[in-house]
């Protein structure tokens, strides 16, 4: 991609702007995404309660948890695209309202069945959210930035992870108040802030540069033409324009890599807590705090390694290191005896899996723009997506054989080293479709 800076002036006038999008931009894209990944994962702690007061199996809490991705998956490329046709800001913002609504609506929740289909709608609801923020990425942000970028936006969830935990566990102790459970005051409590950072990104989140108050017209121009953007809503919406990214064999191989690091990554999320309960700690607030090594993990991996990627030349080889990394960090769990030894690796798992996430999109977003960005991403998320569904039900089957929550490791395993065979091609695929005449348009960057 071409740099469209002419001198000094110009790269002083991108630079600035770029900082003012991440201080202001970033923090308002952090709050949905911290919202959704909290109310997306507290059912995590809620399954020993859920087995407890409404009979629902490892096995059963396993499908819960992953269908919600299916909902989402469904509606992934749909939900993008009318992103980009009405523009993110109303579409983010209609999300988290529905969504809010429908995770506060999980304390109604009475067996197996009501929990399956409420899980489905949340998925539906919360369908295009991250694809819309990843979009709006490249709207706003040049290539060399947007590992950062979506760095900072990774942080939400890990936080989500960190705070999200203890915060449940407290929420939980709860029971009894008020005639109900403490599972369904967590979900009640949890569900209802969404409604109103939803309300709040409507009249505060700028869609474009031009946009944003804070930037002056010099800034705007010099961030819109640095990130190559396109005008939503006015592109081709053509099936041969948006399908075209589909088509594209690293898009396809990104999005297999991002699915099989899903299911590994997503399962750990939704069964530290029953694996922390198994080392034979009881108190829910205690599992709670043990259970935010995951996210201490992942926030580390967001905050350090898309920084190194920014340096990094070789994105494949980059990413078979990290990939590498969640092998042989899953494999030292597996030999692993102590609880403590085995706490301190999720907090390594969950810096290999979370923390190459940016990476992921950025590579993509290096070979996709405008109508195709907002196709290619939400495509490459719905595969990722079926992982996260497969992820938890794998997990809660591996649980159900061994009686042991711990056994999923053996999950994280067998997934990243699919994963890892993978990166080569991807590598591949990169190289050819940098040529000129490969796609029928000019060459693509390959950094691979």
């Amino acid at each position: 991609m071409t740099t469209h800076s002419t001198g000094h002036g110009t790269d002083d006038t991108h630079r600035i702007a770029t900082l003012k999008a991440m201080q202001k931009l970033i923090p308002l894209m952090c709050a949905i995404y911290f919202m959704s990944y909290l109310d997306r994962t507290n059912v995590a702690l809620a399954k020993a309660q859920l087995a407890a007061d409404l009979g629902i199996s490892a096995a059963a809490y396993g499908l819960g948890a992953g269908i919600f991705f299916i909902g989402y998956a469904l509606l992934e490329v749909p939900s993008n695209l009318a992103a980009h046709r009405v523009g993110p800001r109303r579409w983010i913002a209609r999300i988290a309202v529905t969504w809010g609504a429908l995770s506060a609506a999980m304390m109604f929740v009475k067996g197996e069945y009501s929990f399956y289909a409420i899980r489905v709608l949340l998925g539906i609801a919360e369908a295009g959210l991250f694809p819309a923020l990843m979009y709006m990425v490249t709207l706003w942000f040049a290539p060399k930035d947007r590992p950062v970028a979506v760095g900072w936006i990774y942080t939400a969830p890990a936080i989500a992870l960190v705070i999200g935990n203890p915060l449940g566990g407290a929420l939980m102790q709860l029971d009894g108040t008020g005639g109900l459970h403490g599972w369904q005051w967590m979900f009640l409590l949890e569900g209802l802030p969404t409604i109103v950072v939803g309300v709040l990104l409507y009249f505060k989140l700028p869609e474009r540069p031009r946009d944003a108050r804070w930037l002056s017209p010099a800034e705007a121009r010099s961030l819109e033409t640095h990130a190559v953007i396109d005008t939503h809503g006015d592109a081709d919406l053509s099936s041969a324009n948006w399908i075209a990214a589909l088509k594209r064999p690293s898009t396809i191989l990104i999005g297999l890599i991002y699915f099989l690091n899903q299911v590994a990554f997503v399962g750990l999320v939704f069964f530290t807590p029953a694996m922390i309960q198994q080392m034979h700690v009881k108190t829910p607030i205690v599992v709670g705090l043990l259970s935010s090594s995951v996210g201490i993990g992942f926030l580390l991996g967001v905050l350090i390694l898309p920084r190194i990627h920014r340096r990094m030349k070789g994105d494949c080889l980059y990413l078979g290191v990290l990939t590498a990394g969640l092998v042989a960090s899953g494999l030292a769990f597996i030999a692993s005896t102590s609880p403590v030894v085995q706490i301190a690796l999720f907090v390594a798992t969950a810096f290999f899996g979370g923390g190459v996430l940016p990476s992921y999109w950025a590579i993509a977003m290096k070979r996709l723009q405008g109508i195709q960005a907002a196709a290619g991403l939400a495509f490459i998320n719905t595969i990722g997506l079926i992982g996260g569904f497969v992820g938890p039900y794998v997990f809660g089957m591996a649980e159900t054989a061994s009686g042991k929550s711990a056994s999923g490791f053996t999950v994280v395993v067998a997934a990243a080293v699919l994963g890892l065979v993978l990166v080569p091609l991807l590598a591949k695929a990169i190289r050819l479709e940098a040529r000129p005449d490969a796609l029928g348009q000019p060459a693509l960057e390959v950094d691979a």
